[in-house]
């Protein structure tokens, strides 16, 4: 069901929507905040005892930080392993280790996918494909930017069946740190013309939705529970309303009530 906290958008037609990827439409990567906790601890904490100081000031940092690129979260690490005495170390040395990690639960997932065992719905949240088909069909430009390396971001669209659904995919840049989400919109704003009433921007992560409303956009908070794929992340709902959202969903299985939101008559 959604929950609307700011009902008070003028009704001029949105003529776009920017999406997050990971957490927003996908679940192939569930469970990466498993994957980045322990490596921060083991690295800052180096031969010495991890303490529950050290634990908290780590917990706290991947919550604020979700939705950035990963290359700043690891610049981040680098910085707190120096300030802790440990050697100095290139971030994406960093963020190669994550990865090589991460991937390890992912590549299973995109294997079942690519061999038909598993379907795009099951790491899929629900009722996402079914409302990007909508937006579409009312005539919006859709676009994805994620914080995910660009070419596994357009290939796990892909192999979720809705990439095709974009006007285009922008994930981060090879070797580059350059904010994703900030370029889109910038491209949208600065070269396409658009005003921020006329741009719908939907995430489960607060720098996707603090941007979005920077910039007078509609911001839908994906507070996306991505075990079940259905229903409210407490969590996440929390986070998204302090950073601006003007309304929030656990799924996208309420079309209806987002489009009716939306002033767009399906």
């Amino acid at each position: 069901m959604l929950e609307i906290l700011s009902p008070s958008h003028s009704s001029s037609a949105l003529r776009a929507a920017v999406f997050d990827f990971d957490g927003t439409i996908s679940t192939l990567r569930c469970g990466w905040e498993q994957v980045m906790r322990p490596l921060m601890l083991e690295c800052i904490a180096g031969d010495k005892e991890i303490t529950p100081a050290l634990e908290n000031e780590v917990d706290r940092y991947i919550d604020e930080s979700t939705g950035i690129q990963t290359i700043y979260q690891m610049q981040w690490l680098a910085r707190r392993v120096a300030a802790a005495g440990g050697p100095e170390r290139d971030p994406w040395a960093y963020k190669d280790e994550y990865n090589r990690r991460l991937m390890r639960r992912v590549e299973e997932k995109k294997r079942a996918l690519e061999s038909g065992s598993a379907k795009p719905e099951e790491y899929t949240v629900a009722g996402a494909a079914e409302f990007l088909r909508s937006l579409r069909g009312a005539g919006l430009e859709l676009y994805l930017a994620s914080g995910t390396d660009d070419a596994d971001v357009k290939k796990e669209a892909a192999l979720l069946g809705v990439a095709d659904l974009f006007t285009e995919i922008k994930g981060a840049p090879a070797h580059m740190a350059a904010c994703s989400k900030e370029a889109v919109l910038g491209m949208l704003f600065e070269h396409r013309g658009f005003s921020g009433e006329s741009l719908l921007v939907v995430g489960d992560g607060k720098v996707e939705i603090a941007l979005g409303k920077k910039h007078g956009a509609w911001a839908l908070g994906a507070a996306t529970d991505e075990v079940n794929r259905r229903g409210v992340n407490e969590v996440k709902r929390r986070r998204l309303i302090a950073a601006g959202a003007d309304a929030i969903t656990g799924d996208f299985e309420d079309a209806d009530g987002i489009m009716g939101w939306m002033d767009i008559n399906l």
